[in-house]
């Protein structure tokens, strides 16, 4: 019955759709697939939209609004869906403009302003715009992926909204399209202009607009309540309701000469009056040339937050706060050490100040005389001047971990936006702050406190669990508390992330009933069929309704293979997603995660959309094994297992550890393919295919035996070499070695079908004077999790954590060739072996180096030196394998390549070459992994001279670039051994 009812549901959408899909020029889905991918944002939310559509230009935007509006339900415009307050989530049709509409229209460089689609991403604008010397200043912390449509909708501010404000200040002009399908412009107008828009067509919907505003702002009534009503006019972050403040400062009503201009009621009004297709903004200079960071140190939040107001005098570019709990959290962090190297002591508060400037003696006076008055007034005791791009980085990076350390805290309690984003004046932050310790003492609860104290507004985030009842009453309850005490202190409730689902109910009571009923009235004359996102800003449904995790959800314990304890279990280790959609940036913005998203600007092929796929069987099926859907299997397939989530996602979802189980459960319920089998077991059949050699290989290079095996016949499957490895090493004497003793993993890729490499390898070190020898192990499991097989990858990994764990240590480590097989000692052993062996596994890991590791700490020791090395001249490109950006690191690779005198070494700024094992091979994601090798790596390659060694560590990524461009890449291990003085 159940899949009969979701039969007929699929059916009936389908048809109810067909006639505007085949209309419009875009994409138009309504399989529930989609559905489930785009019915959550970053906030906590979540509601199935109708139906998604991707409109390439704004005759499809106006045709979707037409059917919203015949067919009385709604539109919910989308960018990169990051909103923290559910401003995106919705029950009508959502559309996304972020893949089509995406266009700089124009752009005039003198007079410094600029056209754009909605769906341009910030980053990729200020990158085009920084050659003229040009930005766009609101600079948000999610620029890598937000659109601008999204930024005008929410009233972005950024880091440094002290000096550059909001979207609201830098919108010229707007194109729309109103709820009755009429295209109209929107831009600055004198009293003139503006009484002329009054007094045009009554029938028109434009002149209604203009009539209704005049009517109410010419109220001295009104205009008396909203200047008493909104936020003080020091709290310059106010994203709460509808900006008629902003209106009501212009001329046609102060006669101030300010010109009225309705784009600046749009910016904050997501999406609620009308639908932007173009957007006009003013540009500004570049940032000064100089800058420097001082995190000035502090006994107290108290301290830091006194010292703040004494700061400002000193016009610094941004202050931002970070509270001790952020910075214990990065103390046990491994990769966050280097960056505390500025903190002295125990600090409970630092203030990063950052200071910019045309010079250094401009920036040191206002440090010194900064300084000076803190010290007399008896506020903090280090203040470190910090100078230096990747210096000042480390500081910035030190306050974004710890709130990613904060934000993986294992378990259902979870650092919660709920009362996040309050803003009060800078001078009432102290006795505010005090108010909320009260509030938040109340209910028994913790806060960390951190953001953007310069403008008064901190992000104020408790630990909750919304799975539980009594957690969801706290929730809504602590929201009111905290709604009275911004009332009190007249800030704002919203000072960036905006109302949306999660503040909306709380406008009437922060505005009055006059000021409310006046939002409605503006709501219902620009949208009298309330079709335009609908329930957000006004008539917003009660805080707890539609949440993601509802009491009455499904929380399976699924029983697993791989030990996912460390989340406390599979479904919480899908639950890390958080929806801040990191996952979706372009290979413009560069880094790995997610090649699938950046070859085809498709949500369903994010990380994310893989997370929400699984969270909802998992929380709304009824089977027992709710991971044995074809849905989830459709959408998990194309996930690469690329490892860029876990180095690059700010939660650290490991999305190729959660495919891995998943294939698991879904092959014992459904059957393996034996495609997949013949993949895994492939490290199994080398002795066999080395030994009917030459007719292995002569079937290997024949397009039908492809098509067979279900390969695509354009691939060129990798041939057995004529002796193995271990084969190879056996025969062979080696020299003693003087310089200790190590030990080579003869992966099942190198020891069969590289074999050149691994020789090589061994003889370049025990040239250097190290004695070599390959240990009894076996494969490294790296087929076998690749296609789920994770039950036999825990056997392998068992026993190979049991065959070397006395033989290798610190002095006699493993040495990998392959960076995927050498790294799962690293990264899956441990959660692969029983309890009993998870410590020896560990240990195991971390004595088990990638070649250029061990070579460049040999380096470090004085073992290994230029002079074992040519000093002919060699320019190297290299491109970095997945997993050992994920896990590793490309620094080692680029130190040993750049030993020899004069070798330079470029690293290409290349994300997943799209090979990803034998993803690449299989018939169905050929075309795919082209895709992904066509953003960078291809094009890098294809202009590089013949001259220029190309070099990648990756079996699959020399293949994948032999097969794309023609060019043969070399491991560097070959360049070494060929570097290697006679």
């Amino acid at each position: 019955m159940y899949f009969r009812a979701q039969l007929e549901s699929f059916m009936k959408n389908i048809l109810f759709f067909e006639k505007l899909s085949q209309s419009i020029d875009g994409e138009l889905y309504s399989d529930k697939t989609h559905r489930i991918v785009y019915s959550t944002d970053a906030s906590s939310y979540r509601e199935l939209p109708l139906a998604v559509v991707l409109p390439r230009n704004k005759e499809d935007v106006k045709k979707v609004l037409v059917f919203a509006r015949e067919h009385q339900t709604s539109i919910i415009p989308r960018g990169a869906g990051t909103s923290l307050a559910g401003q995106v989530v919705g029950s009508g049709i959502v559309i996304d403009i972020s893949k089509y509409m995406d266009r700089i229209l124009e752009f005039n460089k003198q007079e410094r302003w600029i056209i754009v689609e909605p769906g341009v991403n910030l980053a990729e604008l200020n990158i085009y715009l920084k050659p003229y010397g040009l930005q766009f200043g609101p600079e948000t912390s999610t620029s890598n992926r937000c659109r601008l449509g999204g930024m005008l909708g929410n009233n972005s501010c950024g880091l440094r909204s002290l000096i550059y404000g909001s979207v609201r200040e830098h919108i010229v002009e707007v194109e729309t399209v109103l709820a009755d399908g009429s295209e109209v412009t929107f831009g600055p107008l004198s009293r003139g202009e503006f009484e002329a828009k009054c007094e045009s067509d009554p029938q028109k919907l434009e002149t209604k607009i203009y009539q209704q505003i005049k009517a109410a702002l010419s109220s001295e009534t009104t205009r008396d309540q909203i200047r008493e009503v909104y936020p003080e006019p020091a709290v310059s972050r106010r994203n709460m309701g509808y900006a008629v403040d902003f209106l009501l400062e212009t001329d046609p009503f102060t006669g101030n000469g300010v010109p009225f201009n309705f784009a600046k009621l749009l910016a904050g009004s997501e999406g609620t009056l009308a639908f932007t297709t173009s957007l006009k903004l003013n540009l500004i200079p570049l940032p000064p040339r100089i800058k420097c960071v001082v995190p000035a140190h502090f006994t107290s939040l108290e301290e830091a937050l006194f010292a703040n107001i004494l700061v400002l005098n000193h016009h610094p570019s941004t202050i931002e706060l970070m509270d001790d709990i952020i910075m214990n959290c990065t103390k046990e962090s491994l990769s966050q050490r280097e960056n505390r190297f500025f903190i002295e002591g125990d600090p409970k508060a630092i203030l990063m100040i950052e200071f910019a400037a045309d010079t250094r003696e401009e920036i040191e006076e206002s440090y010194a005389s900064m300084v000076k008055e803190l010290t007399n007034a008896g506020y903090g005791y280090h203040f470190p001047l910090i100078y230096g791009d990747d210096q000042i980085k480390k500081v910035w990076e030190l306050r974004t971990a710890g709130l990613g350390l904060l934000s993986n805290i294992p378990g259902d309690k979870r650092s919660t936006t709920v009362i996040e984003d309050t803003a009060v004046a800078p001078a009432r932050l102290p006795a505010y702050i005090a108010d909320f310790k009260k509030v938040i003492e109340k209910y028994g609860l913790n806060c960390i406190y951190y953001a953007h104290i310069a403008v008064g507004e901190l992000h104020l985030r408790p630990l909750l669990n919304l799975k539980s009842s009594e957690d969801q009453l706290i929730y809504a309850s602590l929201a009111q508390d905290v709604a009275v005490l911004v009332k009190k202190h007249r800030g704002s409730l919203s000072g960036e992330h905006g109302d949306g689902r999660l503040r909306g109910s709380f406008i009437p009571f922060m505005f009055g009933e006059d000021i409310y009923t006046l939002f409605k009235e503006i709501k219902h004359t620009w949208d009298p069929w309330n079709v335009l996102n609908p329930g957000k800003i006004t008539d917003v449904p009660p805080i707890t309704r539609n949440l993601r995790f509802e009491v009455s959800n499904h929380y399976p314990e699924i029983p697993t293979s791989v030990d996912f304890s460390s989340t406390h279990g599979f479904l919480r280790a899908v639950e890390q997603c958080n929806g801040s959609g990191d996952c979706r940036k372009s290979e413009i913005i560069g880094g790995t995660m997610c090649p699938t998203y950046m070859a085809t600007r498709d949500e369903d092929k994010t990380t994310r959309a893989r997370a929400n796929i699984l969270r909802e069987y998992m929380h709304h099926s009824t089977k027992e094994k709710p991971l044995i859907q074809k849905e989830i299997y459709k959408v998990l397939d194309l996930c690469i297992s690329c490892k860029g989530c876990k180095g690059e996602c700010p939660s650290n979802v490991d999305m190729a550890k959660i495919k891995a189980e998943f294939l698991q459960h879904y092959y014992d319920e459904n059957g393996t393919p034996l495609r997949a089998m013949l993949i895994a077991w492939l490290p199994r059949m080398g002795k066999i295919a080395m030994a009917m050699n030459p007719v292995t290989n002569f079937l290997l290079s024949k397009r039908w035996f492809s098509k067979l095996i279900g390969f695509h016949p354009n691939r060129k499957i990798p041939h057995y070499s004529a002796q193995s490895l271990t084969d190879w090493a056996s025969d062979s004497p080696l020299k003693p070695g003087i310089k200790g003793k190590v030990y080579l993993f003869a992966d099942e890729f190198t020891n069969y079908q590289e074999s050149h490499i691994g020789i090589k390898a061994i003889l370049l070190l025990n040239n250097l004077g190290y004695e070599v020898v390959i240990p009894k192990h076996r494969e490294s499991s790296r087929t076998f999790l690749s296609k789920g097989l994770v039950r036999e990858a825990k056997k392998i990994a068992t026993d190979n954590v049991n065959r070397l764990k006395d033989l290798i240590t610190p002095d006699t480590p493993l040495i990998g060739i392959e960076p995927s097989t050498l790294l799962t000692f690293r990264d899956e052993y441990p959660d692969l072996v029983d309890a009993s062996l998870k410590e020896t596994a560990i240990g195991l890991g971390k004595n088990a180096l990638l070649f250029d590791e061990f070579f460049v700490r040999e380096m470090e020791k004085g073992n290994i030196t230029t002079d074992h090395f040519t000093r002919e001249k060699r320019e190297i490109k290299l491109h970095t394998h997945c997993q050992q950006k994920a896990i590793a690191s490309s620094l080692p690779t680029r130190q040993m390549l750049s030993l020899p005198e004069n070798y330079s070494v470029q690293e290409l700024k290349t994300g997943c070459c799209g090979m990803a094992g034998s993803f690449g091979y299989e018939k169905e994601h050929y075309e795919l992994s082209m895709q992904i090798g066509e953003l960078v790596l291809f094009p890098e390659v294809r202009k590089s001279a013949a001259s220029v060694i190309i070099a990648t560590s990756g079996t699959s990524c020399r293949h994948q670039i032999k097969d794309g461009t023609g060019r043969a890449a070399v491991h560097p291990i070959e360049i070494m051994y060929g570097a290697m003085k006679e």
